[in-house]
């Protein structure tokens, strides 16, 4: 598959994978840039370190998983999260009684917004943003509400050499105030005093497949650091537009009892708001990161 055609042909290529099969899984891929729904597997039961490593594997290789049909309590929600790390509790939101690394998510009729509108990487403001993120949606909408996810692997391979060049070694500010302060007032949250801000580097490195990915999100990248205001606007703007190129994204159609995993790492999503008056709704369990490099 190759997109973004320029005066010397496709600036972007995807290889195709040549891995070996798994054994304890089933991929089924949504595309061959990213995404992939898994089945053949239980998440609410103790999973085998073969099944758990080819379910790394798959995370690593597609970037985004997909799982249907399962029934989780809030617990074994929680416990699937640790098989990848440390939980990350999320500087604002609203959060389960008594499991502050579960966070709610819902939408109905009375909601003034739905979480994750614009697309972003979650918590990229922190100074350790989360390595990933498992959405469990128990109630969907009858039609609408699928998520979008891109890849930031693809975007990084589309950019010019030049552009490779001039974005290597800049960083940019990650702020989370304009984004947190008084968004979920409505469900009662009260504002902190302060919300996470910090400077990543543009182009960061996957810790564990090595690859080189886009690392600025609309939702939350304001400025790169030490180049002039309107340089920094005109090209956020064009890495932007970039990162959200259809060609590099899939799209997930929930149904009850669904869930997604993705690398925050590597992806940007966006969830559609498309299901107004009905309800979506679910918990999302977030696991830690380190600090992009």
């Amino acid at each position: 598959m190759s997109a973004l055609r320029g005066n010397n042909g496709p600036r972007y290529r995807h290889n195709p994978d040549e891995s070996a099969p798994y054994e304890t899984i089933t991929i089924d891929k949504l595309t061959p840039i990213i995404g992939a729904e898994i089945s053949g597997v239980d998440l609410s039961a103790p999973l085998s370190n073969h099944q758990m490593s080819e379910i790394h594997r798959a995370l690593a290789e597609n970037a985004v998983i997909f799982f249907r049909d399962q029934d989780m309590t809030p617990e074994q929600h929680l416990s699937f999260g640790r098989n990848f790390g440390e939980l990350h509790s999320h500087p604002a939101a609203p959060h389960v009684a008594g499991h502050p690394e579960l966070m709610i998510i819902r939408a109905d009729k009375d909601s003034p917004r739905a979480n994750g509108e614009a697309w972003h990487s979650d918590v990229s403001c922190d100074p350790e943003p989360p390595m990933g993120s498992i959405l469990y949606i128990k109630q969907c909408p009858p039609k609408g509400g699928d998520t979008l996810f891109a890849s930031m692997y693809a975007a990084y391979e589309a950019l010019s050499d030049r552009m490779k060049v001039y974005l290597d070694g800049l960083t940019a500010v990650h702020d989370g105030e304009p984004v947190y302060r008084g968004m979920y007032a409505n469900l009662g949250v009260q504002d902190k005093p302060v919300y996470p801000r910090a400077e990543h580097p543009i182009i960061r490195v996957h810790p564990v497949t090595g690859r080189k990915a886009l690392y600025v999100n609309r939702g939350f990248t304001t400025s790169i650091v030490g180049v002039p205001r309107d340089e920094s606007a005109g090209i956020l703007a064009y890495l932007f537009d970039l990162s959200e190129d259809p060609l590099f994204q899939c799209r997930f159609r929930w149904r009850e009892n669904s869930v997604a995993f993705w690398d925050n790492r590597c992806t940007q999503h966006r969830a559609m708001w498309d299901y107004w008056p009905h309800t979506r709704s679910g918990f999302r369990v977030t696991v830690a990161g380190d600090k992009p490099y």
